[in-house]
């Protein structure tokens, strides 16, 4: 038998694992305890990835707390082509942003991948609250200040600010940046000492993660890079031979998800077929430690070139890998809370679960979770992105709420040739719902830390 995990993104490979007995079946999925199971509370409306739905991709969001009632905070969510989707508390799109449309007959179309949110940031004379997100097709940054009031009233509440005249994050020219080795993982950091903001971009197909300040020009919001940091795209394992992770022909293994833990000043970045990756926030002089590592490393492998994907050859596993994530690596999140350390938690896509460790010391890891069926909901697959936030919610999610990407929604539904169209869309979980799954509860602190102070 295999296991294929199916990706969402284009141009990147899907993992298979051949499993030719019961021993081997148990070295692929590890021998940590069995995840727990936990129940989403409600989902957004389904988003299909076709012509007839907008091509529409759910990838990654973002709990935007709002500052006087936090009933009426909002999920900030990409979708990929479609642009971008601002969704209440109950799951319903309050606004859609397109987009950018390609600036030539030849060249690639905006692209929103990642998203991250920044509080108090000095515009002008005023502090606002800002989304960030990575334009992949286009190679930048857009900016979007977050309206209270408007948020409050149920109406749109993210206006572009992005300076029109903002640079390419990684290419030098149009043609650079139609190669799509473009911006694509994004974490951002305000460094309250300095009052200095800052978006952690990763490049995709590449291994480089970049420091970039966030600039008010003008009253529209530009950006610089200040620093770059190259991860390792080759290793040598313990018995001294070398292994490269499993990619497309010419693409680096990249990184996505990231996330920045605020009061540590540590940057968490997912390195997809690898693993997770601890960096000190001065990239020029940073240390990555790797503080786990996804069951596929150092596995042999070959690509078929033909159905582009890797067939990973557990058989020959010589053990050098991790026992709590599957490839590919995808969203980090953080869970703040004062009187315990916190998590980080992190999307195991290949096996449909999130992995958490303790936020502190050498984040240890404490078990996993899977999102499963409801009455009300599906279950969570292959997810991309994830958010946390332990503050009250209103009546909705008084003890905190996590966000996930599901990247395989159903209902199964059929386009009008009768294939299945790909379904995406959002889950929303309370946060006691997971912590309280566990044998040992996780924590519930939502009054312990806040985003918008940072303690």
């Amino acid at each position: 038998m295999t296991i294929s995990a199916r990706k969402k993104s284009f141009n990147l490979p899907r993992y298979t694992g051949v499993l030719l007995a019961a021993p081997l079946a148990l070295l692929c999925v590890g021998v940590a305890a069995a995840p727990v199971s936990v129940e989403p509370r409600l989902e957004t409306p389904a988003l299909f990835d076709d012509d007839a739905g907008g091509n529409a991709d759910a990838d990654d969001p973002a709990i935007w707390v709002h500052p006087l009632q936090p009933d009426k905070s909002v999920v900030v969510a990409t979708k990929k082509d479609a642009g971008l989707s601002v969704y209440n508390l109950g799951g319903a799109e309050i606004q859609a942003i397109a987009a950018p449309p390609a600036p030539g007959p030849e060249d690639a179309a905006g692209r929103f991948n990642n998203t991250d949110l920044l509080y108090g940031f000095e515009l002008g004379n005023r502090k606002v609250d800002l989304a960030v997100v990575t334009d992949r097709g286009s190679d930048k940054l857009r900016i979007y200040v977050i309206n209270p009031r408007a948020a409050a009233a149920g109406e749109p509440p993210l206006s572009d600010v992005t300076d029109p005249s903002a640079p390419f994050l990684f290419s030098s020219t149009q043609s650079e940046v139609n190669d799509q080795a473009t911006g694509y993982g994004l974490a951002v950091y305000r460094d309250n000492r300095s009052g200095r903001s800052f978006a952690y971009v990763s490049q995709r197909s590449r291994t480089t993660i970049a420091k970039i300040e966030l600039l008010d020009v003008g009253g529209r919001i530009g950006y610089r890079k200040v620093q770059a940091l190259v991860l390792p795209d080759t290793f040598v394992l313990p018995d001294s031979s070398t292994w490269t992770p499993c990619t497309d022909p010419g693409d680096g293994p990249q990184v996505e998800g990231m996330v920045v833990d605020q009061d540590q000043g540590i940057l968490y970045a997912g390195q997809e077929a690898v693993g997770i990756w601890k960096i000190g926030l001065q990239l020029d002089v940073a240390k990555p430690e790797l503080i786990d590592k996804v069951r596929e490393y150092g596995v042999p492998y070959t690509y078929d070139s033909e159905e582009e994907e890797c067939i990973i050859d557990f058989a020959a596993d010589p053990g050098y890998g991790g026992e709590n994530l599957s490839a590919d690596v995808e969203g980090l999140t953080i869970y703040y809370a004062v009187d315990t350390p916190g998590y980080l938690l992190a999307s195991s896509q290949g096996d449909n679960t999130f992995a958490v460790y303790e936020r502190r010391g050498s984040n240890r890891y404490i078990g996993s979770f899977a999102l499963t069926d409801t009455d009300d909901t599906d279950s969570v697959q292959e997810s991309d992105g994830a958010a946390v936030v332990n503050v009250p919610l209103g009546r909705s999610f008084p003890g905190g709420l996590l966000v996930t990407q599901d990247g395989d929604n159903t209902p199964e539904e059929l386009d009008e040739e009768g294939e299945e169209r790909d379904i995406t869309n959002f889950k929303f979980t309370p946060w006691p719902s997971v912590a309280r799954a566990f044998a040992v509860p996780l924590a519930v602190d939502p009054l312990g830390w806040n985003p918008r102070t940072g303690y």
